[in-house]
């Protein structure tokens, strides 16, 4: 493996840590604060996050990606005076955003607690999260900057300090007293330790970078025309993560206006749920975007049509049967893993899951788009998405609480997948594999029909999740419904089993006469 190779396999295998790190703290994070906070109290938390995300996001402006791509294209030629110049007009301008969306949130803290939702215990949270604003957004920053170098391991042991003091701060000030309060604040608290570290690790990693005696000084002019350089990079990113955002949390801000808290508690833990579903679409979707490009390029027709297909069978195969299982099994996921008070969620996961199901494919069909050039259409799908959940929620939350803000946007992701996976077709002239999912599709019902026959218990879960999962492979194979080339995304996460591989392998040498015949 060359030193490229291996530098962008570690880069890869610590960003994918640090991912599964953030999701199982997230995890951690609501698994302690529902229990010791009531379904009410953590519904007023609950209804903090979208503006946490919405802000956080709008505030950095998609800027950390444009910093990390600006370093590192001016650290590839040695042009050390605009690496630098980067960095510092980077900070000033994520400051300067950061400041304005704190005070932003302040002034409309007060109107939307009380104003909107009618809920005054609100306030002082929602206050709480301007600040959380400039604290988070100066670690984007860092991050950025190290993502620029290549640093990984700088963005891993930042992620690893919030996660850490998050949980620790905000549990501490809700057993001191503070209720929900405490649990917003504490995340400010972790978020300024996070940043405390990241600048402790960005003067000890990147010193060549932080002395500014030895670079030349730009003008006040070259600096605004530098900062246009990075905000026009920016927009794109800011617009489809703002616009993610309120695919997910449209629901929660209307539960917040129509509903009691404890609503948006259950909502809330039932949708980090069902995005559970989304890891392995993240993964693809990342790997698809060079690829499809790469086959673009060469004008390759069939290399393009193969990575396609196996994009979409791998997501399918990957995330229908996953989403099936929280289906079917939805009312003991919430009571495990949050408590009895939680049933109430269940079939709003149960609905919930199926609409991230078609936000998987969304984001593989966006990436193929992407890497073939056309990156405006997922945007605007993307945001008719966000029309729909908004109208739907709007009508459908009063009449039929919070199953209904699933059903809205189950319904948007619906429209968008469509939407996004017919213009791909179009613009590509590759079809979908229609026949290969549609027997995965006869597969995962022949599993949901076996566990369905199962109660729906904890134990029954564990036992239908082991026989569901037996009967689906046994039912892909059977109707060959993945492909011989599909079986190497099945080594290569054999080869990682350690002691088992040499049992498990044996297992894919069958798969692969089976389906080569």
């Amino acid at each position: 493996m060359s030193d490229k190779e291996s530098k962008l396999a570690s880069g890869s295998l610590i960003i994918l840590l640090g991912s599964i790190l953030l999701r199982f703290g997230g995890f951690i994070y609501r698994f302690i604060l529902t229990r010791l906070l009531s379904t009410t109290g953590y519904g007023i938390v609950g209804l903090t996050l979208p503006f946490q995300n919405i802000f956080i996001i709008g505030a950095s402006g998609g800027v950390p990606p444009a910093i990390a791509k600006y370093v590192a294209q001016y650290e590839a030629v040695d042009n050390e005076d605009m690496v630098h110049q980067i960095i510092i007009t980077g900070m000033k301008l994520m400051i300067f955003m950061a400041v304005i969306a704190a005070v932003l949130m302040y002034l409309i803290s007060e109107p939307i607690a009380v104003g909107i939702w009618n809920k005054p215990e609100a306030l002082l949270p929602l206050r709480f999260v301007s600040l959380i604003i400039p604290f988070s957004v100066i670690v984007g920053a860092m991050r950025g900057v190290f993502q620029g170098f290549y640093d990984m391991k700088s963005i891993f042991y930042s992620k690893l300090i919030e996660q850490i003091f998050t949980i620790i701060l905000a549990s501490a000030l809700v057993i001191l007293g503070w209720y929900a309060a405490g649990a917003v604040f504490g995340t400010a608290l972790g978020f300024l330790v996070s940043l405390i570290g990241s600048y402790y690790l960005y003067k000890k990693d990147i010193n060549a970078y932080y002395t500014v005696d030895s670079f030349k000084k730009i003008t006040f002019k070259d600096e605004l025309n530098l900062m246009c350089k990075i905000l026009k990079f920016s927009i794109p990113v800011v617009i489809s993560g703002i616009a993610e955002i309120f695919l997910y949390d449209t629901g929660t801000f209307f539960i917040g206006m129509f509903l009691p808290s404890f609503f948006a508690a259950f909502y809330t833990n039932a949708s980090a749920i069902a995005r559970m579903t989304l890891i392995v679409a993240n993964s693809v979707s990342t790997s698809i975007l060079p690829a499809t490009s790469e086959a673009d390029s060469l004008k390759d027709k069939e290399l393009l049509k193969m990575y396609m297909h196996q994009s979409y069978r791998y997501t399918t195969v990957t995330s229908l049967p996953v989403s099936a299982f929280i289906m079917v099994y939805a009312l003991p996921i919430m009571v495990l893993l949050f408590g009895n008070e939680y049933a109430q969620g269940s079939e709003a996961l149960g609905i919930l899951v199926g609409g991230m199901f078609f936000f998987s494919v969304y984001l593989i069909a966006s990436s193929m788009c992407q890497g073939l050039g056309k990156p405006t259409f997922p945007m605007i799908a993307l945001l008719i998405g966000v029309v729909v959940n908004f109208i739907g929620s709007y009508f459908l939350i009063p009449a039929h609480d919070i199953t209904g803000a699933a059903i809205a946007t189950t319904l948007s992701t619906f429209i968008l997948m469509l939407f996004t996976v017919f213009e791909l077709t179009r613009i590509s002239k590759v079809h979908p594999p229609y026949k290969d999912i549609f027997k995965i599709l006869i597969a995962t019902f022949v599993m949901v029909f076996v566990m369905a026959l199962i109660p729906k218990t904890i134990i029954g879960m564990i036992v239908g999740g082991i026989l569901g999962s037996v009967v689906f492979i046994i039912m892909i194979l059977l109707l060959k419904a993945i492909k011989v080339e599909d079986v190497v995304f099945i080594e290569n996460i054999i080869n990682r089993t350690g002691p088992l591989k040499k049992y498990l392998i044996k297992i894919v040498k069958i798969m692969k006469i089976y389906l080569s015949r």
